[in-house]
């Protein structure tokens, strides 16, 4: 058995049943690791076979990014290497469109591990072609970005994605022994001609600065992947000592202690946040935000601090650290509502839920949501997030006091009291949804009815 088809083995024999999918483009790694899958597939019909073999479903998926003039071409030649070698091929077409912040290589990339993922319901492995010579391409590519251990571990075997399991079995395999491989089994590959552009940068190290490091040091690319594996261990203590940290530093809601984090040094802060950023899915903050959040939990108690990192918003209040979307300003938005029936349902901005009304003059068993009197056919009902701080006197209070003020009292974060939908008759505040009833608004028991006509709202988000 050859080297690359041991390496497939190895690699895939751990999940003997688990279906795999082939990330597919017809290049010369990508068609080099299908003939190699599709030749142990048809060793394992074969009868009293005594080498190694995998029975694994297979499923190719090729994705048609539409970025190139050959699109088309290339498709068609993944049609017809699948149906060569009897195997499934799903395609998928995309339209990627440029977004801000974000190179056209990341967005085609996260649009191609999407298609991958979707071809099963049930966990699966997806299988790409990166081989040793990648692997050294990426070590260069983040030592230029000045990355970390996180970077340097450059790409691991496995990883896990979601519900599947990304497997890389070929990233002790060199390019050489790929086209070895190519030319032994006369296969013919495509040639994307962006990978001759030596204006992107993996191109560049390919073309110019791998060649010159190889000439003078033959082993260059196996040493590279060495160093890569003890940035990979380090990235193990490294994250095994940030879980240590996050179970020490957070609340019963995963938030963090900023009392607890500021017992931290500057760099074991910086690890502990990258890993609480990396466990919700955000991207990793630079050198300087990290430096700027650490400064700014010792802002003074009145303040409030925010820094931003991609998408999302760390912000302290009150001794914790919060990790917050980067939400919309939706002060501006309102909807006015009619009940001409008796159930109605509004749709709120920015991700926020929706609000359900019931009319009813009886009192419901269930206690979810809030109760106010039913208004008056004249009045006007409107939803809005906005106001002019009225002073109001909650169900829960004795005294009257102004709205900036109770919503301080409840502890309500800065940011979730711009999100708050208030419900007013006229001009006049009825309700805070989730937090509470004016006294004046809130229904009264009836001697003819058991309950005055009312009006209940639940809010589910």
């Amino acid at each position: 058995m050859n080297p690359i088809e041991l390496a497939l083995v190895n690699a895939i024999s751990k999940n003997p049943n688990m279906p795999l999918v082939i990330a597919y483009s017809g290049g010369v790694d990508s068609q080099v690791l299908l003939h190699a899958l599709a030749s142990l597939k048809q060793k394992s019909k074969q009868e009293n076979l005594i080498s190694p073999s995998i029975n694994n479903p297979i499923t190719v998926c090729h994705v048609n990014h539409g970025l190139s003039k050959n699109a088309s071409m290339w498709q068609a030649f993944a049609e017809k290497s699948c149906l060569d070698l009897n195997l499934t091929l799903r395609v998928f077409r995309l339209n990627i469109q440029a977004q801000a912040q974000k190179s056209l290589e990341a967005l085609a990339r996260d649009a191609r591990y999407q298609a991958l993922q979707s071809i099963y319901n049930k966990p699966s492995l997806i299988i790409t072609g990166h081989h040793s010579d990648d692997q050294a391409e990426t070590f260069l590519l983040a030592l230029k970005r000045g990355s970390g251990l996180k970077g340097l571990s450059a790409m691991a075997i496995e990883t896990k994605q979601a519900k599947d399991f990304l497997l890389r079995p070929l990233l002790y395999i060199s390019r050489v022994e790929i086209i070895d491989y190519a030319k032994k089994h006369e296969l013919t590959w495509i040639e994307d001609e962006s990978n001759t552009d030596t204006r992107f940068d993996r191109n560049f190290i390919r073309h110019e600065i791998m060649p010159l490091l190889i000439n003078r040091w033959p082993r260059i690319a196996k040493t590279i992947n060495r160093s890569s594996e003890h940035c990979q261990e380090g990235q193990l203590l490294l994250n095994e000592l940030a879980a240590d940290d996050f179970n020490l530093c957070q609340d019963r809601a995963k938030n963090l202690s900023v009392e607890l984090l500021s017992q931290l040094s500057q760099p074991r802060f910086n690890n502990l946040i990258r890993y609480f950023l990396e466990q919700n899915n955000c991207l990793m903050p630079s050198t300087e935000q990290l430096t700027q959040l650490f400064q700014q939990l010792n802002a003074e108690d009145d303040k409030n601090p925010a820094v931003k990192v991609g998408e999302h918003y760390l912000r302290r209040y009150k001794g914790i650290l919060y990790l917050t979307s980067d939400f919309d300003d939706v002060s501006d938005w309102q909807t006015d509502i009619t009940l001409c029936e008796t159930e109605r349902l509004i749709e709120l901005p920015n991700d926020l839920g929706k609000l359900h009304f019931l009319q009813a003059t009886i009192i419901d068993v269930q206690k979810e949501g809030l109760r106010v009197v039913l208004p008056s056919k004249e009045k006007k009902i409107t939803i809005r997030f906005n106001h002019n701080n009225p002073t109001c006197l909650p169900d829960y209070r004795n005294h009257s006091r102004s709205l900036k003020k109770i919503l301080q009292e409840l502890n309500i974060p800065p940011w979730q009291r711009k999100r708050i939908p208030f419900l007013y008759y006229d001009d006049v505040l009825v309700a805070a949804i989730g937090f509470f009833v004016c006294q004046d608004y809130l229904p009264q028991p009836s001697i003819f009815q058991g309950m005055e006509p009312s009006l209940k709202i639940t809010w589910t988000h």
